[in-house]
């Protein structure tokens, strides 16, 4: 709880004057005494009622619960933010895979890698929209995406990983630390660390106990596999892995043929979810619930002998009535109640305030189509994930804040070009605005990525004349002719600009990308190696 508090504290000054209530209540009660010098003192004290004010349950004592929960709900108790639309989750979550030779035993049916795969699979599933980068490991570790919300390509890279694509055998989990690092250096909350393996090399207790004792994160291991021995079978090493995450501080979790392992993987993430310190994002007020303990408590109001006591205990109600907050909210109730009705609604509401109040219930295309507002348009359809009419709107606002939104929308649309010339204008005219030059990056990373996998596509599926084998299947005869003749094949490499900013050449390119992305990821894990072992000699 060290970020709860109240959102109206100043209400908790009420106390004071009811206190004395309170007390002037019971001094009246004590001095009262009506028959004191009428019936003799030992006969009063059988004919007087004591049990009204010394019961628990009582009108006294249910008024002051009342009064308590009251003024809680009017302080407005708060330990959570609401996160912004316009910005992306900072919890984080990165996965470990095993993807070494013993990952291939088929204890578990498939095997145990492609069942880590499925699980995998199903952990992104039950995380739409969050943040989650993919690392697999054998005698090196290699980052296969960084941290993207994209499922779809996470699930198209998760499906591609195979023993056969890591450039070195071997089982190190701890060479795939420096990565977490690194995938995580923009990640401002604590993230957490999912680790799907059959066991540990030798180093790695130690590697793992240093490198989450001095960090935020946390460690989940899902071990893969059984423990049966029988003949070649490589056990899973369960005690191993448990100390492991023990050690880090973290959970062991055992693979089950249902969901349930992955259900208690997701509680444990979120468990663990920090609330970022950005004042900016408003606290959510967390007193509401409280309203149905008031209303069962005022039930009591209609028991008999209790309608005077309770008759004072309106105060705080008439005083919220005249506070200028509360006033607007319930004036704003009654077109609300009936806000899909617009000529009934706008007697009461401006065109604005009804999209609001459709965007609070989450409608948010009909609340694009009540806004005025240009910028509240963009923001409506931001929500309903219409991202290019979103953008489309933003673009009608010549402002900072409006060019940010707009470069956001077309990057969640893909359109990645004009996202970028978007964020070098808003760079141009205020090169210190929070966040453009980071998105910026990340939107030039993506189309340096597609570059490369344009690339690599090219050469794999490019033919020239050298390559040509007269002997071979790709030889093709000339019709009528004695004589065979070759015809070279022209190659021809689209650029990022190309592919992105003409839908028919972003069609075909998509059409001519593999399925299957494990040779890119083999080459691409290969040269990586090479670049390491090459860095390493140069030191």
């Amino acid at each position: 709880m060290e970020y709860f508090h109240f959102l109206r504290p100043t209400w908790g000054l009420m106390l004071i004057p009811y206190g004395f209530i309170i007390w002037m209540t019971r001094r009246l009660d004590a001095n009262k005494d009506m028959f004191g010098g009428i019936i003799a003192p030992h006969l009063l004290a059988h004919l007087r009622l004591e049990g009204g004010t010394r019961r628990w349950f009582s009108p006294s004592s249910m008024g002051g619960v009342f009064i308590v929960v009251t003024l809680i709900i009017l302080m407005g108790p708060s330990w959570r933010q609401q996160p912004s639309p316009l910005s992306q989750d900072e919890s984080a979550l990165v996965i470990l895979l095993d993807a070494s030779s013993s990952m291939e035993q088929r204890d578990v049916q498939p095997s145990r890698l492609q069942r880590a795969r499925q699980k995998a699979s199903d952990l992104l599933a039950g995380r739409p929209d969050k943040r989650t980068a993919l690392i697999v490991y054998a005698g090196t570790a290699h980052t296969v995406l960084s941290l993207t919300a994209d499922q779809d390509i996470l699930n198209q890279y998760l499906a591609a990983l195979k023993p056969g694509i890591m450039p070195r055998s071997g089982k190190f989990p701890e060479y795939a630390l420096p990565l977490v690092d690194e995938v995580l250096r923009d990640s401002s909350a604590a993230a957490t660390v999912v680790l799907f393996t059959d066991g540990k090399g030798a180093d790695s207790q130690q590697a793992f106990v240093d490198f989450f004792v001095g960090r935020p994160h946390q460690l989940l291991i899902v071990g893969v596999g059984t423990q049966n021995s029988k003949g070649s079978l490589i056990p899973l090493e369960r005690r191993g892995l448990e100390q492991l995450a023990e050690g880090a501080g973290g959970k062991y979790i055992e693979l089950t043929v249902d969901d349930r392992d992955m259900r208690q993987v997701q509680r444990r993430i979120e468990s663990h979810y920090v609330v970022v310190d950005d004042q900016a994002l408003p606290w959510l007020d967390s007193g509401y619930p409280l309203v149905f303990v008031a209303m069962a408590i005022f039930i009591l109001w209609f028991r008999k002998g209790w309608t005077i006591t309770w008759a004072w205990l309106m105060l705080p109600l008439l005083l919220a009535a005249g506070q200028p907050a509360p006033a607007v909210a319930e004036a704003a109730e009654s077109p609300a109640a009936s806000i899909d009705k617009p000529w009934f609604a706008d007697l009461w509401l401006t065109r604005d305030q009804q999209g609001r109040l459709l965007m609070q219930r989450g409608r948010y295309r009909d609340a694009a189509g009540r806004f005025q507002d240009p910028l509240w348009k963009g923001m409506a359809w931001y929500y309903a994930e219409e991202f290019m009419q979103a953008a489309e709107y933003f673009s009608r606002s010549d402002s900072d804040d409006a060019l940010f939104n707009e470069a956001n929308a077309r990057a969640q649309g893909r359109d990645y070009m004009r996202a970028v010339k978007r964020y070098d204008r808003l760079l141009e005219r205020n090169p210190q605005y929070p966040g453009a030059a980071k998105n910026r990056a990340r939107v030039q990373q993506i189309i340096d990525d597609i570059n490369r996998l344009s690339e690599s596509q090219q050469q794999e599926q490019g033919v020239s004349g050298e390559d040509k084998d007269p002997g071979g299947d790709d030889a093709i005869p000339a019709q009528g002719a004695d004589e065979l003749s070759w015809e070279q094949q022209e190659v021809k490499q689209l650029s990022a600009e190309e592919i992105l900013t003409d839908q028919a050449t972003s069609d075909m390119w998509l059409r001519s990308v593999q399925q299957d992305p494990s040779n890119f990821l083999s080459i691409k894990f290969s040269m990586q190696l090479q670049h390491r072992d090459d860095a390493g000699e140069a030191k």
